[in-house]
């Protein structure tokens, strides 16, 4: 029988076990002691190199990873210093309505790769999370690692502009577009310019592919770049352009590697803490926001002996 307890768990995920990784990010994906005991634990080894992609709906992103995977297995390593042999993949999926789970559209698209010994593919729900990533995710990725994974796969649900919170989770950002894709001031306000390290047309195949480059390419010369990022061009239906996608991938992993790796990884560590620290201080909200403290102060405003600003002082210094 599996054990329960997460430092079992981590023990029998580092030597193998799909069944115990499966449920360690079962436990990040849920709140309680489980998950505290599970991050605790996971946090003391290095995440794996994470590559992020996203993109509006319909963009063709889960047939793109699902090439991507194939390309990342037969090449192997980043470089002569960064080999792996298997490879963590996280979808991030729409919620069920009904249970709040995620939708597995994103792991039928990926079945070849199911059964395959060197691939772990698991959907995580959103769960109305604005941003279309899960809070869950920096922890499932360290849990990723923990169980000697080096490199992960994180796949967003498409949600428009607020999916630039993939950036907050990866080391290289992969924005998948279409021909005909918006113009340039729909991405300017999407954030994509920022976020992206990476430009991908998919469905290269379709009139609008040198048109959409052109707008792509114009819109970067506006803007100041450490790293300007790469544009290529892909079939994902037919894996056109995955080698040349997947050179891209090693070229901007090439350039943190030449001294902008810790830097780049300290920005991710302050998201990640920011976005934690706002999950917590949303927390002790919803908990002042009960009792008979907070009906006084209520009560209060009715009356017009107090405003918000002050009641909510009230509040914070009696917590």
């Amino acid at each position: 029988m599996i054990p329960r307890e997460p430092e079992e768990l981590m023990q029998l995920a580092s030597s193998g076990s799909r069944t115990a990784l499966a449920r360690l990010i079962t436990y990040v994906e849920s709140s309680g002691p489980n998950h505290a005991q599970t991050a605790a634990l996971a946090y003391q080894v290095p995440s794996p190199y994470v590559v992020g992609l996203t993109g509006a709906p319909g963009a063709g992103k889960s047939t793109l990873t699902d090439r991507v995977i194939t390309t990342a297995l037969a090449r192997g390593s980043f470089n002569e210093n960064y080999a792996f042999d298997q490879i963590g993949v996280l979808c991030i999926d729409p919620s069920s309505p009904f249970s709040g789970g995620a939708i597995l559209g994103d792991r039928i698209r990926m079945q070849d790769h199911a059964t395959n010994e060197h691939v772990f593919i698991r959907s995580m729900a959103t769960r109305g999370h604005l941003g279309g990533l899960s809070l869950a995710v920096p922890d499932a990725l360290r849990v990723l690692g923990a169980a000697n994974f080096t490199l992960a796969l994180v796949e967003t649900v498409g949600v428009g502009q607020m999916e630039v919170d993939i950036a907050s989770s990866a080391d290289t950002t992969i924005v998948v577009t279409n021909p005909g894709w918006g113009d340039s001031m729909q991405a300017s306000k999407a954030g994509l310019l920022e976020v992206a390290d990476i430009f991908v047309i998919n469905k290269a195949d379709r009139p609008g592919v040198r048109e959409t480059k052109r707008d792509l390419e114009q819109m970067l010369d506006l803007g100041v770049h450490q790293w300007r990022p790469l544009i290529v061009e892909t079939v994902a239906s037919t894996g056109t352009g995955t080698d040349e996608l997947w050179n891209a991938i090693v070229e901007h992993r090439n350039y943190l590697d030449d001294g902008h790796f810790e830097e780049h990884r300290r920005t991710r560590m302050r998201r990640e803490l920011d976005k934690v620290l706002s999950a917590v201080l949303h927390s002790k909200v919803r908990d002042l926001a009960r009792g008979q403290a907070y009906e006084t102060q209520v009560d209060a405003l009715l009356a017009g002996v107090t405003d918000p600003y002050r009641a909510a002082e009230a509040l914070l210094s009696e917590s």
